[in-house]
């Protein structure tokens, strides 16, 4: 019952809510990139194109060998997307990710209209065999690793192409916000009404996708609302990202936030290297590289692993960022974007 509870609340805040905001902060991070590249009177079309594929090459090779489940290879192959569109007026872009978001709703809601026709009872007896063959598989050498990592790449590419449309409008957006510089000044009295209404608002719209999303997929509701269920919280997400995005902004405006921010600043610039380390020991402590604990210890143990381990990285993060303006991946990467240009700085 209580891990019902947490499954219950995971579905209605976290899942599908928090992908959207790392590819919102791709696309603002896309005008950042310009914005050095000006700086360094330097042409921003290969330093980008030359990033793309290094996020490529990371992901990857972090989608075979640690986690099929990689967001970079992503966000490389739908950068191209936000590439091919850098130069597009802010507000023709706005209104181009409004139109990519509704084509995706449309696209979804028909589909979740189809699946509630159906009667779609049935199949744990399938879903029961499959999980203790990859539980079998991550508990084996290496090898099996690596296989049951290619495996899931069916999956994986059914996944972009479901969310790959939310995943360019949040990129779209995010270009927009950067363009606006809406994320700079946030303590003004003007930008904090703002980010009070949309607050609002999105804790108005997302939390009640969130329910139903949560009574589909875990329950009360049958096996026949699942997908419906799920798509209407996948279309309501943005908006509770968006009341999670500007709840976060206001409070770090406060000086018990601002403390918290600064806290967790070291760790933000050198996510990504944080990001590949977290898989890389998750892999050594559940799968055939080492202890191969793949669903053998309960959600408990497992929380309070990641809890633990996400604050040695915190601390690690901040004793390196003291010396470093750069994590070991991102400095890797910006070799690659900045490729036949100096790039030693502490």
């Amino acid at each position: 019952m209580v891990w019902t509870r947490r499954r219950w609340l995971v579905m209605m805040l976290v899942q599908t809510k928090f992908y959207l905001l790392f590819s919102f902060l791709f696309g603002y991070s896309t005008t950042l990139q310009m914005d050095s590249a000006e700086r360094d009177g330097a042409p921003f079309a290969p330093r980008m194109l030359r990033r793309l594929l290094g996020l490529f090459v990371l992901g990857a090779l972090h989608a075979v060998l640690l986690y099929p489940g990689d967001i970079l290879t992503t966000y490389a192959v739908l950068g191209l997307v936000l590439f091919a569109a850098r130069t597009v007026d802010p507000a023709r872009m706005w209104r181009a990710a409004l139109r990519v978001y509704g084509a995706v709703a449309a696209l979804y809601l028909l589909l979740g209209a189809a699946v509630a026709l159906v009667d779609t009872g049935g199949g744990d007896e399938g879903l029961m065999a499959s999980t203790a063959e990859l539980a079998a598989a991550y508990r084996g050498g290496p090898a099996d690793v690596v296989r049951a990592n290619m495996d899931a790449w069916t999956d994986i590419l059914a996944g972009l192409l479901m969310m790959g449309g939310m995943v360019v409008a949040a990129f779209l957006a995010g270009f927009v916000a950067g363009r606006r510089r809406l994320l700079t000044g946030t303590g003004t009295p003007d930008r904090v009404a703002r980010l009070r209404r949309i607050c609002g608002w999105g804790l108005a719209v997302g939390l009640p996708g969130g329910v139903l999303m949560a009574a589909g997929t875990v329950g009360p509701l049958g096996a026949r609302w699942e997908i419906p269920m799920f798509i209407v919280g996948m279309l309501t997400a943005p908006a509770l990202s968006g009341a999670y995005a500007c709840g976060l902004l206001l409070w770090f405006t406060t000086p018990r936030g601002a403390r918290l921010a600064a806290r967790l600043a070291p760790a933000g610039r050198m996510a990504l290297t944080n990001y590949l380390v977290q898989s890389l020991v998750m892999a050594l402590v559940f799968t055939g590289y080492g202890a191969a604990l793949y669903g053998r210890v309960g959600a408990a143990a497992v929380l309070g692993g990641a809890l633990l381990f996400y604050g040695c990285q915190l601390l690690v993060s901040a004793r390196l960022m003291e010396r470093h303006r750069l994590g070991p991946v991102e400095r890797l990467l910006r070799a690659v974007t900045l490729w036949g240009r100096s790039t030693h700085r502490a």
